[in-house]
């Protein structure tokens, strides 16, 4: 008889981001929006 056990241990942790980091990460969020509504309509225009 064989037992095969495996184990895991997640640890979550919250970042802690510079004002300049979460400028940043709103900046590339909005465009990632905005190309992705685009592709959006273009998408439904054909």
């Amino acid at each position: 008889m064989t037992l095969n056990i495996l184990f895991f241990s997640i640890t979550i942790k919250k970042r802690n981001m510079s004002p300049e980091q979460a400028a940043n990460q709103e900046m590339v969020e909005k465009l990632y929006e905005q190309n992705r509504d685009r592709q959006i309509s273009m998408h439904h225009f054909m």
